[in-house]
């Protein structure tokens, strides 16, 4: 059975999750008005994986027969200062979520729910490369905040496309959608 404080804190992180997703939404429309392709498609990529992220979790609780609670969540920010801004809010974006990813796999442990701890285990390894892809782009984007297009350029270079799916994934909710 799935420990209760575990159900209330994956609950809140499927929120967390739906808010990232919706702020990667708002920087992609913010770097697609800016034309700068590159960074909109990245950042939109990252939603779906977000959203996707909630999803798997959505799928657990559902397995589990626990129940979900789909939460709204707060506007996203829209407007930034310069080319670099939301990519530092992306990188610590993710960092806050490693937070909470790794208090989760705790609190599952904590409550003697090993099904629910290793369910986490996916998304620790999927923040380590989070964190790490966030930190790459963040350095690239400050020493080349004078030249987007050499930004892009990276990105066009280092992105080689969409990632194979993940054979040890969560399932999530409603398929890959």
């Amino acid at each position: 059975m799935t420990d209760s404080a575990f159900v209330a804190k994956l609950n809140e992180q499927i929120a967390y999750e739906f808010a990232a997703a919706q702020q990667y939404i708002a920087i992609a429309v913010h770097y697609d008005d800016e034309t700068l392709p590159q960074l909109a498609t990245l950042f939109f990529q990252q939603a779906v994986e977000e959203r996707n992220h909630a999803m798997m979790m959505i799928q657990y609780l559902l397995d589990a027969d626990e129940k979900v609670t789909v939460p709204g969540v707060e506007a996203p920010q829209t407007e930034f200062a310069d080319v670099v801004a939301p990519i530092a809010l992306a990188l610590d974006q993710e960092r806050r979520v490693t937070a909470q990813i790794s208090s989760l796999a705790g609190t599952a442990r904590d409550g003697g729910d090993y099904a629910g701890e290793q369910f986490m285990q996916w998304f620790i390894k999927e923040q380590v490369e989070e964190v790490s892809k966030m930190s790459s782009l963040f350095d690239v984007a400050d020493r080349l905040k004078d030249n987007p297009m050499d930004i892009e350029t990276w990105i066009a270079r280092e992105e080689t496309g969409a990632e194979a799916a993940d054979p040890t994934a969560p399932a999530a909710a409603g398929g890959a959608l």
